[in-house]
């Protein structure tokens, strides 16, 4: 263990700060607002979590305020909402047992944009950070902390928290570092302009800088991250990802997208990894991904030859996907950018570089409007994440969906949405299996029909015109839809 902690801890005097996780957990008060580093189910604290929450399986009321950069494994959201540990949560959550208390009212669930987490961290919207816990590879020197497979908002909760805990991850190899690029802006209206524009641009250091003093404690853990081996597109998921590449490839003949295409933007999922697997299969080169969250779907397009340089805040890649990067990290260092969302989020860049965004909905109505994250208007699913981010101020906005869901008994095309995440005037396209509808430039009654046409499923689509059809003889002359 001695030779571990000092390959591990570069700083000498930081050594002496070795706890064990439930000496590290006790630190912490009850009410204390935390920060936990993680985006999706890859770089997040794995043992301080599970001590923490057997203080609450003990019996103690903690109630904490937590925050993450996004969804976060098991260990956290799953551990501390079965003991009971969390009283309010933020941003992001991906967890059936979060979720589940979450919809009973057990904990105050605020969903936002993720690029507004940092944003508020450093204005004080949440209040007093009295801790961050990040995971990191290592320690430099300096004290400096070197991530792991994600960032998030780390750079920024180290920045603004009273205290740091560190939970170094032996299984992750220390050759990660210089896989990032963390770069922090200063809190409004001392903002300057992000000098990033393109994809590969590196502007900041390859560590989180961190003061030692502010360092707690540090523990180790040797438990990998909680992500799993994708599932194979099935028929659905495949249907989309080809109308998706159809889509695009009409747009560069008419002269609309240029070629190479811009920088790519996709979401978390199947339908997702889809979309990527087979742009592999297009005719597509030279391609580049300015993303959040970067899929095993990537790397292949890496390893082919078709991405040159994909950025992210995380890497979130299966057990086998992240066995070949680790196993060949040096080649993938010119290739991958691990970003703060903050940066990979940006509006900023985002518009800058004019990305094509491709993200997920629940249900899309008539008008264009997308729900993302209620069902039946009322209980949360996931969250907004960083979808909205990339959608209001993408060169093209698309979102995708099945065109129906239960089994093929409810339409996920419908008349009116039962919740609005994204609004008529940030969609451009909508895709399910049936097909593709381009909504800019039509009116809301055109934009109503080629949706049907194309969306649809066959068997919901004569209901679906007539609600059109009632809803403009209504008001015949009024310009938008509205349904009753």
């Amino acid at each position: 263990m001695e030779k571990i902690i000092e390959e591990r801890i570069r700083n000498k005097d930081l050594r002496a700060k070795v706890v064990t996780p439930a000496e590290a957990a006790a630190l912490v008060n009850a009410g204390d607002t935390v920060g936990m580093a993680g985006f999706t189910a890859v770089g997040y604290p794995k043992a301080f979590p599970l001590a923490l929450a057997a203080r609450g399986e003990a019996g103690e009321k903690l109630g904490i305020t937590l925050i993450t950069g996004a969804s976060v494994g098991d260990e956290i959201d799953g551990a501390l909402s079965r003991a009971g540990v969390i009283a309010r949560r933020y941003p992001y959550q991906t967890n059936a047992d979060i979720r589940n208390r979450i919809n009973a009212g057990d904990i105050n669930y605020v969903d936002i944009h993720l690029s507004q987490v940092p944003t508020w961290i450093k204005q004080g919207i949440f209040g007093n950070i009295d801790f961050a816990v990040v995971e990191a590879a290592a320690i430099d020197e300096n004290g400096n902390i070197i991530p792991t497979a994600s960032i998030g908002c780390s750079d920024t909760l180290v920045r603004v928290a009273d205290k740091v805990i560190v939970e170094i991850s032996t299984a992750m190899p220390v050759g990660i570092e210089g896989l990032h690029d963390i770069y922090t802006c200063e809190k409004a209206p001392n903002t300057k302009p992000i000098p990033i524009t393109k994809p590969g641009d590196r502007i900041g250091t390859t560590y989180i800088p961190c003061d030692p003093e502010k360092i707690a404690a540090i523990i180790f853990c040797d438990t990998v991250d909680g992500n799993s081996e994708l599932q194979p597109a099935d028929e659905t998921m495949q249907a989309i990802a080809e109308h998706l590449i159809t889509f695009l490839e009409k747009e560069v003949v008419a002269g609309r997208l240029s070629n190479p295409l811009p920088p790519l933007q996709s979401g978390v999922g199947g339908v997702a990894n889809a979309v990527l697997s087979c742009l592999a299969e297009s005719e597509f080169e030279n391609l580049t991904v300015y993303t959040e969250v970067m899929q095993d779907a990537v790397l292949k397009l890496i390893d082919s030859g078709k991405v040159k340089m994909a950025s992210a805040t995380a890497l979130t890649i299966s057990p086998s996907g992240k066995k070949a990067v680790f196993e060949n990290i040096d080649k993938y260092k010119d290739k991958i950018v691990l970003r703060p969302e903050e940066i990979s989020n940006s509006p900023e860049i985002i518009k800058r570089l004019g990305l094509i965004a491709m993200n997920t909905a629940l249900e899309a109505d008539l008008s264009g409007n997308v729900n993302s994250t209620h069902v039946a208007g009322k209980r949360i699913m996931n969250g907004i994440g960083g979808s909205g981010d990339f959608a209001r101020n993408a060169g093209l906005t698309i979102f995708t969906t099945a065109s129906t869901a239960k089994g093929g008994e409810l339409s996920c095309i419908v008349p009116q949405v039962s919740h609005v995440d994204h609004t008529e005037h940030d969609v451009d396209v909508i895709i399910t299996e049936q097909g593709a509808a381009d909504l800019r430039a039509l009116t809301a009654f055109e934009r109503a029909e080629v949706i049907i046409e194309n969306c649809a499923h066959p068997k919901f689509r004569d209901e679906l015109r007539a609600a059109l059809e009632k809803a403009k003889s209504g008001d015949p002359i009024g310009h938008g839809l509205a349904f009753k």
